[in-house]
């Protein structure tokens, strides 16, 4: 998750979106790929990116573990499929999160419900949350909740 949280820092500042880092690892623990907010892209989401690092289908992705600095999405204006719709069509089976979406831009983030529904397990590690949010302290600088 500390690589997670390193790459979130190299996102592209957003008035409009979070900065998110991703990082795919295998059951060994080995790096698979990694992704950031709006890494080359400026609608690409994290998840997004590292995902598409990689084969669809690569076989690696049933025993990976997916970290996250920030729940996937489970809704979004940029892309008609949500993350926490790629992260269960990859066939990834674990996901740890960070930090779970605040009501700043969708109401009710549903991404950490929905990879449940999945069959896939969550973990949460709120302890680091902080540290995941404070990359996102521009979002509350100068708006509500600041």
């Amino acid at each position: 998750m500390r690589r997670a949280i390193a790459l979130s820092r190299r996102c592209p500042p957003s008035p409009g979106a979070y900065s998110v880092g991703a990082v795919l690892v295998d059951g060994a623990g080995m790096e698979l790929s990694y992704g950031y907010s709006r890494e080359g892209d400026p609608s690409v989401h994290a998840e997004e990116s590292a995902l598409a690092k990689l084969v669809p289908g690569d076989a690696r992705l049933r025993a990976a573990t997916l970290y996250s600095t920030l729940e996937p999405c489970s809704e979004r204006r940029s892309r008609p499929t949500p993350c926490a719709a790629l992260v269960i069509g990859a066939g990834v089976r674990r996901v740890v999160v960070a930090w779970r979406e605040p009501a700043l831009f969708v109401a009710a983030c549903t991404g950490v419900a929905e990879l449940r529904a999945a069959g896939i397990e969550v973990v949460e590690l709120a302890g680091l949350a902080g540290r995941a949010r404070a990359v996102n302290a521009h979002l509350w600088a100068a708006g509500p909740g600041s």
